[in-house]
């Protein structure tokens, strides 16, 4: 049975398990602006919580195709007091931060978090996976093809599945070399991917079972639905909860989501079949 140690916590994965979005950032592509105050974050944390979700991850920087990367200071003054009150009003919740910045993760764990996740697998600062061995936390290793500014700019591949188990082989050498305990596997929906792309990937997610991780699926409201189904991303729920099903068949252990209480529906389901 997968487990993941947070700070002596375990996380038993023998249920599939919500991990749900908190985007402190006033430009993400679905709920921009809408909790980057304190006093809306805890009210989100809340709802999530009591909706079900098993990990709460924290976002301070957008990474929507397109975002720039912000400096590291404003990264800190967005995620860092939203940790710190979540942690003291909500002490059992098992926090996450979305950051592909070594500072940034050292600070968010020293305030109260317990994962990392990292869209950018160590490439866009040198220093993160020395410093996620050194916290020793469990730790989210994504795939994605460029960074959020150029990663959507006619991505090829002459394989995508054969690309991410390349990529994910070599990577976690480097982590296991460096003591990194945990490590769950993000493909990266739509992280340099077409729509053909992510779709291959969600088929075949089952062939990354190989590495014996927890896999994350990272879905939630995507242009991989909403582009393909011609419609916006408030409307991509019904989307959302039917691909989140077809990731938990093929293997997915975590779902990453917007929608709290949709995705525990849908894990509920998926224990019956």
């Amino acid at each position: 049975m997968q487990t993941i140690n947070c700070k002596g916590t375990l996380l038993s994965l023998e249920t599939p398990i919500i991990m749900g979005i908190l985007n402190v950032t006033p430009d993400s592509f679905f709920d921009g602006g809408q909790f980057n105050s304190v006093e809306n974050a805890l009210f989100q944390t809340e709802k999530m919580l009591e909706e079900g979700a098993d990990i709460i991850d924290i976002g301070g920087m957008s990474s929507r195709p397109g975002a720039e990367v912000i400096d590291v200071e404003s990264e800190l003054k967005r995620v860092i007091p939203i940790i710190e009150n979540i942690t003291k009003r909500f002490p059992k919740a098992i926090l996450s931060i979305d950051t592909v910045r070594s500072q940034v993760a050292k600070n968010a764990i020293e305030s109260g978090g317990h994962i990392i996740n990292d869209i950018s697998a160590g490439q866009i600062d040198v220093n993160l996976y020395q410093t996620v061995a050194d916290l020793q936390v469990p730790y989210v290793l994504m795939h994605m093809k460029g960074t959020p500014k150029t990663m959507q700019y006619q991505p090829k591949y002459d394989n995508v599945v054969e690309a991410v188990t390349d990529f994910f082989i070599q990577e976690v050498a480097i982590l296991r070399k460096l003591g990194v305990k945990d490590i769950m596997l993000d493909v990266g929906f739509g992280f340099g991917k077409t729509i053909a792309h992510n779709y291959e990937l969600l088929k075949k997610m089952n062939d990354f079972e190989l590495f014996d991780l927890p896999i994350l699926a990272g879905i939630s409201r995507k242009s991989m639905i909403y582009k393909y189904l011609d419609i916006e991303p408030q409307f991509a729920l019904n989307g959302t909860t039917a691909l989140n099903m077809v990731a938990l068949q093929n293997g997915a252990k975590i779902l990453r989501v917007h929608d709290v209480k949709a995705a525990k529906e849908v894990v509920k389901l998926f224990a019956m079949i």
